[in-house]
């Protein structure tokens, strides 16, 4: 017996079970008219223990919010998974992430994207970013303003560090599935218009948005990853 305040153990077979049946809502949800979007399983708060498993139900991405947490994890991950960092980072955290990382998925601001750019560089590094922006203008969850966008890609073009793939969203906590579904539209929308401005140094190749609570209509409007845990994880239950 578990001892008190221990996780209930997730065997592989349901996180298994679980990773397959997302797979298959996402593929449903794109209805064929875009490919279904890669998942990016969010695992912050799970020990690596709790995470390889993942591997043997195909799971090749992860991502994590907190640098500490993540370096910590990392020796016991043992290579097992590509890194995404999808919190907000802090520019005095960028140089002890920057070797281990895929991808950083919150750019938001002209100095954090300039401390990657030299960091990465000090790394030998071009290192790919997504520029996260506010579908929503909640100024408490960071991104840059929609009508922004173009200039601030315009800003990071030029910065030999920096790889820009595209864009990222995090969507307001609602359960107004309407209004879910016009701010997807229109992040797709704008990620389209950047994509065909086609701003010599940006790559508008991928568009991150979809959590656990409305990945379906992510994948319905085009995102090419979604970013997903407690679907995959379930909710904390203690024992």
């Amino acid at each position: 017996m578990q001892t008190q305040g221990s996780m209930i153990q997730l065997t592989e077979e349901i996180l298994k079970e679980r990773v397959e049946n997302i797979q298959r809502e996402l593929r449903e949800a794109s209805e064929g008219r875009y490919p279904a979007p890669r998942l990016i399983a969010v695992t912050k708060t799970h020990s690596a223990e709790e995470i390889l498993p993942l591997r043997a139900a195909g799971v090749t991405e992860i991502g994590e919010n907190r640098v500490q947490e993540l370096l910590g994890k990392l020796p016991d991950l043992q290579g097992a998974f590509d890194v995404h960092l999808i919190g907000r980072l802090q520019r005095n955290k960028v140089k002890q992430i920057v070797r281990h990382v895929k991808m950083i998925q919150s750019v938001d601001s002209l100095p954090l994207a300039e401390e990657i750019s030299r960091r990465a560089e000090e790394a030998g590094r071009r290192l790919p970013v997504l520029v996260e922006i506010s579908p929503a203008g909640e100024e408490q969850k960071g991104g840059v303003p929609k009508e922004e966008t173009e200039a601030f890609l315009r800003n990071l073009a030029p910065m030999p560090g920096l790889r820009v793939r595209g864009l990222m969203a995090v969507m307001p906590l609602t359960e107004d599935e309407a209004w879910l579904d016009q701010l997807f539209r229109q992040t797709r929308e704008l990620f389209e218009r950047m994509r065909d401005t086609a701003i010599d140094g940006i790559e508008m190749e991928e568009l991150s948005m979809g959590m656990s609570g409305d990945y379906r209509i992510a994948a319905r409007h085009g995102a090419t990853m979604v970013r997903i845990g407690s679907a995959i994880f379930g909710p904390r239950m203690y024992v």
